[in-house]
């Protein structure tokens, strides 16, 4: 059996920055709610975009929240997940005219997702299991910007 392994703050942040698709979690009056979304890192932040009448959109905003990324290696047992924990906001006028400037977010789902919501975190913390542990043999998919 393999033992988990913790990761630093740094390994953490370099996953966060290298990944694609990941998970919001916020509370809700029916009970939490998890919903895959694509993302980037913008100063420090996990930014995406969606609907202001979604869960998330109507939920969301100026309440506690996680965000999950992870990769996972199912024929040889390893992977790593990531997990950050602070307060979801809007993007200001100035911060998405920024935003802009370095990535344009394209949500992969139809309709418009015109929030532009930021997590960020207070807490940030990961884990990994298995042997062969590099970055380039756990990361699916690189984020060239």
């Amino acid at each position: 059996m393999k033992e988990p392994v913790e990761l630093t703050v740094n390994e953490c942040l370099d996953l966060l920055e290298g990944g694609v698709v990941g998970r919001i979690a916020v509370a809700t009056p029916l009970g939490p709610r998890i919903v895959p979304v694509n993302y980037a890192m913008y100063d420090g932040a996990v930014v995406f975009r969606t609907t202001p009448y979604s869960e998330i959109g109507t939920h969301g905003p100026r309440n506690e929240a996680a965000f999950e990324v992870d990769h996972l290696d199912y024929e040889h047992q390893q992977g790593w997940s990531v997990v950050a924990l602070g307060r979801l906001e809007e993007l200001g006028p100035e911060e998405l005219d920024d935003l802009r400037k370095v990535w344009q977010p394209r949500p992969w789902a139809a309709g418009h997702r015109n929030l532009f919501l930021k997590l960020v975190w207070r807490e940030l913390s990961g884990r990994r299991i298995g042997s062969d542990w590099s970055r380039s043999s756990m990361m699916p998919v690189r984020r060239v910007m």
